[in-house]
């Protein structure tokens, strides 16, 4: 049988050239794999894609689990600026990491963890240590056999821990960058070790329609396509990203050149909503030949039976009830990246309550020095989200729309940093405290309101070191938060250093501000409201990090409906 003659190999041979370490119970060919790679250019939606496979797998009873590479060689995403690299999103478990399995949570309704996020630095940390330890015997460690090998011990322990019947793979950058090239390898060797029906290659690639030219071009996606055939991968699939429906006579060409049949090269326009994507792929039968490619298309599983519910999640989504504006107030407001996490987040809840939710983006520097003021750069919004960050740059920009909406009674959320500054301006503004700021923004202020947590004063460097992860609230019982949630307990994600300073937290509460969520056991505030203000809710937790399309965060829901009533809809 195909890929048995791999199953049981020492990898410390010094006589062999081959390193392939296979995790004790694993059985090549038991797990199917989809490697999704991209051609062209990047930022086609490798991500998007993957994740709607996932669901549509799902769909049909298939467990399913996903992988990311990124070739960066960051041990994680946890130092990268978002300006570089989007937002950078939280597991349960506290792995910092791409966007990406942002969406591939969202999607397919499940978490993740670290098992699921691979990067260079990882993976080369890995190797050098157990370099060091002797692991290799005395070989010279190369990207072949050693590299390539390490990567696929990494893939197929995923499979057999998580016990999926398919796992997505998805490979970040574009085909012909140095950065993913041993990445590439990798999975062409995969396939050859696994066998040719327990792998099936899509290839993601772009058609272009030159204004001068009024005609959508191929050329690009067939060097692409040509290119990953020069490195021994044959694509069985094609996904053909474009602003606009895909000619016919783009996708006779692609197949053509590609050898992939006209009923697997396959048009994925721009939609009003990612959410639309399942749908069209569905549609299209890309499930169907991914299952076909690995042998499961006969497989007879209990269905999920979602669908129905995605079709309206989809039907609400664009078709709206009503309207609303809604004011980001940020510094990375240029990136639309940096705040991923929180439009999806916006768009469940916005869904749920049958409404449209448009996106102001309310640069806060501009109003801190003086060149908007706060009324005015708000002017016509519904309600105001401040999200998370870091540093000094904006913050007062942030407290003066914060004081706006606190006295002007307009909703407002803050999510992490905003939660903070929340303290801030109340501490200045309402207890009366001059110059009260975090100690992050203003080492040396009189009234150090926000401090390091305890644990962290002893931490050196940036990476993986933050208070991170899911952790537990306790709600107080009668609270705005508590109703929202309708239970006495809520579990987030968090990812910061700062907290409340406890010997604040009396004063604070004498003049008003009610802390209504708080960690189990500990003196760490995790909620606030304003009673008697018709929203007005910060969390410490990054509460868009845990909102699905058909189960939205209630924090967002509440948000969304009391902006709602401020508009009168």
């Amino acid at each position: 049988m195909e890929g048995e003659q791999f199953t049981g190999l020492s990898h410390r041979s010094l006589e062999s050239e081959l390193y392939t370490p296979i995790p004790e119970g694993y059985k090549p060919g038991q797990t199917k794999y989809v490697v999704v790679m991209g051609s062209v250019m990047s930022g086609l939606g490798k991500g998007i894609f993957s994740s709607s496979l996932g669901f549509l797998l799902q769909e049909r009873g298939l467990s399913v689990s996903a992988l990311k590479f990124d070739g960066y060689l960051n041990v994680d995403a946890g130092t990268l600026n978002p300006y570089r690299h989007g937002e950078v999103f939280v597991l349960g478990d506290g792995t910092e990491c791409d966007m990406d399995l942002g969406n591939y949570e969202r999607f397919m309704d499940q978490e993740f963890s670290e098992a699921n996020y691979l990067t260079g630095g990882k993976i080369f940390t890995r190797i050098l240590s157990q370099e060091r330890k002797g692991h290799y015997l005395g070989r010279d460690v190369q990207f072949i056999p050693h590299v390539t090998g390490e990567i696929k011990g990494f893939l197929r322990t995923l499979a057999l821990r998580s016990k999926a019947d398919v796992v997505l793979v998805e490979v970040g950058g574009t085909i012909g960058d140095l950065e993913n090239g041993y990445f590439v390898e990798a999975m062409r060797q995969l396939a050859y070790e696994e066998g040719s029906s327990s792998i099936c290659f899509v290839n993601i690639t772009y058609v272009s329609k030159p204004s001068s030219l009024g005609e959508q071009k191929t050329k690009p996606a067939q060097l692409g396509i040509r290119q990953l055939q020069g490195i021994g991968i044959q694509p069985h699939l094609v996904i053909v990203r474009c602003p606009e429906p895909v000619a016919e006579r783009s996708r006779e060409k692609i197949s053509l050149y590609s050898n992939v049949p006209l009923n697997r090269v396959i048009g994925l326009p721009d939609s009003e909503t990612v959410y639309d994507v399942p749908l069209l792929l569905k549609e299209a039968g890309a499930d169907e030949a991914v299952l076909e490619t690995v042998g499961l298309k006969g497989k007879v599983l209990s269905p999920r039976n979602e669908f129905a519910k995605w079709e309206g999640l989809v039907s609400r989504l664009k078709s709206p009830e009503k309207t609303l504006t809604i004011g980001i107030t940020g510094k990375y407001t240029a990136i639309r990246d940096s705040y991923h996490s929180i439009l999806n987040a916006l768009e469940h809840a916005g869904a749920t309550c049958s409404t449209k939710v448009n996106v102001r983006w309310v640069d806060t520097q501009q109003v801190e020095e003086h060149w908007l003021a706060p009324e005015d750069a708000l002017e016509g919004v519904h309600g105001i989200i401040v999200p998370g960050g870091f540093g000094a740059r904006g913050t007062e920009g942030k407290m003066a729309c914060i004081k706006h909406a606190r006295e002007e009674k307009l909703p407002f959320l803050g999510l992490c940093y905003g939660f903070q500054l929340a303290v801030v301006e109340f501490a200045r503004n309402v207890c009366s405290l001059e110059n009260a700021n975090s100690t992050e923004i203003e080492p040396r202020t009189p009234h150090p309101v926000i401090t390091l947590l305890p644990e962290q004063y002893k931490v050196e460097g940036l990476g993986g070191n933050m208070r991170l992860g899911g952790r537990d609230i306790e709600l107080t019982p009668g609270s705005q938060v508590s109703k929202l949630y309708s239970s006495k307990r809520a579990r987030e994600r968090f990812r910061h250093r700062y907290e409340v300073n406890p010997e604040y937290i009396i004063p604070l509460q004498k003049k008003g501000l009610v802390f209504s969520g708080k960690a189990p056991g500990q003196p760490i505030m995790q909620y606030l409201e304003l009673p008697g203000h018709p929203f007005h809710i910060a969390s410490q937790a990054h509460l868009e990090f845990t909102s699905r399309p058909l189960r939205p965060s209630p924090a967002f829901v509440g948000f969304v409906q009391a902006c709602l009533g401020q508009a009168r809809l």
